[in-house]
Parts: C-alpha cells; structure tokens; sequence
C-alpha cells in the first residue's frame, strides 16, 4: 500500500520516498513508491504531474492506481528499486486543481440548498469544467446559485479535512451519499458543505477566488453547466476583454450596444448578399452570353471552359446555367482562388457526365463535391487554374470527340 500524503495534506508539493519496485507495464515504465504526494486520476479530478529525482512523470494517465492500492507513476525513464528519491509536484498544476475541485464542492452546494439541485457528475478539464445537475433550472436560478457559491468564496471559510469510519457516517449530514463502503475521507466547508472525496482541496475558500458559470444547457434531463473557478476564471475575462475591446473598435459602440450593433451588422450582411446574388445573377446572363459567343467546339457541342475571378460558387452556378440554356453547350467554370471551387453544367442534348466529369477531376486534385450527369459542383481543389481547365478539356475531348 502507498501512504497518499496529499490526503492529509493538499499543500505538499515535495516529499521523499523510497522505490519499491520499477517496472514497464503496458509498455510504460510504472515505479511504485512507498508514500506520494501525486494525486491519480480520481473523481473526476486529474492526476498530477511532476518528477521523480528530475525524471519526468509523464502521460496522460501519469498517475495511475493499482489494484492493491499501491500507486503508479508513469516515468520518462527508469528508477532504481530500493532507491530514495525525492518528488516534486507541479505547483501551478495542483493549485489549479485545487482551486477548481473546491469551487466545485461550493458551487454544487449552493445548487442544493437553493434548488434542491443534486449533482450528478462532474469532469475537471484542462481548460474548464463540468457539472451536471440533475434538474432543469432557469437563469435566474443559475445566477442566483453563482452569487451564493462566491459569496461563500469571498467570506475565506475554512476548508477542513476529516475522517470518520461507516458507522460514524451514518450520523453526518452529507451533501450526497458516500459510493465506497468503509471509512470515509470528508472534505468540510465550514458550515456550508460537507461530503465525501478523496481529492485535493484549498485550506480556505478565499483561496478559490471567484467561481464563474460560462454557459449551461439541457442534458439528460437535467442541467449540464461549464464552470472556471480562480486562475481560469481571469483567463476567461482577459479572452473576453480582448474580444469586447476588439468588437468595440471595430463597430465603435460601447459595451452595453455590441449585442444590438452585432445584430444589425448581421441583419446588413444578410442584405448585402442578397443584393449581391441578385446582381451576379443578372449580370451571370449577361456573362454566359459572351462566354458561350467564344465557345470552341469539340464533336457537336460548344465548350465553354474558363476561370473567372471573384465570383463565388452560386455565381458560377448561375452563369454555367445560364450558358447551358442556349442548347448544346457543355460549361466548366472554375474559380481562381486556392483551392479552387468549379461547376460544371450541360445541356439536355450532350452526351456528357458532369458528375463523372468532377469525379476524376477530385480524384486528381483533392477536395470534393458530387451531383447529377446534368450538373455538378465542388470545391477543395488544389490546382492551378492552367492544370484545373487543361484536365477539364481532357476529359470533354474524351468523351466528345468522334471516334476515328
């Protein structure tokens, strides 16, 4: 068995112990220490991660628990069995932790006691977190248990470890019912909450600094909300300053009108491309014309094959319809950007595939597309506009021209 130091005390980031064994398990290189400090991935927390004598305790299951209850640390490079070697945890990476685990204890509290909210589950991320409840709640009631979480923050309460034994559990008044049998690890929120975990957690809740709901939606009948707590907490507001800044420069509105400012530039984009379909569609006729008017011809049908710049794919859409309207006409438009988009159209009266005629034209440059043997498009395609029209006139000479 491996004595858990962090149980006892979270704030232990260095400790020595001593190697009982070192071995390479599942391709890993698994040493089993006597006493740690490193947390293993456990109720929903992550496993910490730092080093043994300067070797790396690496992976993404850095810390793993063995059945016997000993603990594994997945290392870089080997240790000698019998050796003492000294371990260091990673500060930032266990305060963060902390910070979040205990933000969660309080947060999932003031959903309780608010909203008779049980939590359900719980995942601590790299970048945020999750809690599930298992009751739809209102935002007034998210808001509402946010401010009740931050309160208890901001009030510095002490934040205590106990242990009882199953017996002594009956009596307690914990916030959800304990999943393991026998005795009990309790973390202690000074007359706010008091339940069963194994995982690390501040001293006091001044230290979680400010908890803050991002976002939340329906899931499985409940709530599943996104959280940060502390460090991530200010990481959030320094993302979200910088877009608000960046958004108030760019419409020059104050804070309080970039939600109606983005609705109307939306509402004026949605005009703008409107007005620009429409015009492209008239001018897209006018365009077909003089492109089918120096059409060449391969067999009986008139090519038009050409690259044209700044027309997007309903344009070119556009224009190879309107081209092909003449009759007897095959029409291959490409556009000139990287990657390239094309639309390839055909009369009632030629004997050609556009689909297969895009098939062989992704199979040779990437991207891709589909349609029918009257009209196919797509996009993707890495090419020059000299190789795309060339392998288009390929494959219209193809199947075009007479046989001999």
């Amino acid at each position: 068995m491996t004595e858990r130091l962090y149980y006892t005390d979270p704030t232990c980031l260095e400790f020595e112990a001593t190697v009982l064994s070192c071995d390479v398990v599942d391709g890993r290189t698994v040493a089993v220490l006597d006493r740690t400090a490193f947390y293993p991935t456990s109720g929903g927390q992550p496993y910490d991660i730092g080093t043994l004598d300067g070797v790396p305790v690496i992976d993404v299951i850095d810390v793993v628990d063995l059945d016997d209850e000993r603990i594994g640390h997945v290392l870089s490079a080997p240790v000698e069995a019998g050796r003492r070697v000294r371990g260091r945890i990673d500060a930032a990476r266990r305060f963060d932790h902390m910070q979040q685990h205990t933000g969660q204890h309080i947060l999932s509290a003031a959903f309780d006691r608010l909203n008779k909210a049980r939590t359900v589950g719980f995942h601590l991320g790299a970048e945020l977190s999750t809690l599930d409840l298992d009751k739809v709640l209102s935002p007034e009631s998210m808001a509402k248990a946010e401010a009740e979480a931050n309160r208890v923050v901001w009030e510095d309460r002490p934040v205590a470890i106990r242990f009882a034994s199953a017996e002594e559990a009956t009596s307690l008044v914990l916030r959800k019912e304990p999943t393991r049998t026998g005795p009990l690890r309790l973390i202690d929120v000074d007359g706010f909450d008091l339940s069963a975990c194994g995982g690390t957690h501040v001293a006091r809740t001044g230290a979680v600094g400010v908890v803050a709901l991002r976002s939340w939606e329906k899931f499985r009948g409940g709530t599943r909300l996104e959280f940060v707590c502390g460090g991530r907490a200010l990481g959030e507001f320094r993302l979200l300053r910088e877009a608000v800044v960046g958004s108030q420069r760019f419409l020059s509105v104050a804070t309080s009108e970039l939600p109606a400012a983005i609705e109307r530039a939306q509402g004026d984009n949605k005009e703008l491309k409107k007005t620009i379909k429409d015009l492209q569609e008239r001018l897209a006729h006018h365009e077909a014309a003089a492109l089918v008017a120096r059409a060449t011809t391969i067999g009986a049908a008139k090519v038009v094959i050409d690259a044209l710049d700044g027309w997007d794919q309903a344009g070119l859409k556009s224009m190879a319809a309107a081209a092909v309207a003449h009759g007897g006409v095959v029409a291959a438009l490409v556009s000139t950007t990287d990657p390239a988009l094309v639309v390839i159209a055909r009369s009632p009266d030629v004997p050609v595939d556009a689909s297969a005629v895009l098939k062989a034209l992704v199979g040779a440059f990437g991207g891709k597309g589909g349609g029918k043997p009257d009209l196919a498009q797509g996009g993707g395609l890495s090419a020059t506009r000299e190789a795309l029209t060339a392998e288009i006139r390929r494959q219209l000479e193809q199947t075009l021209q007479p046989a001999p």
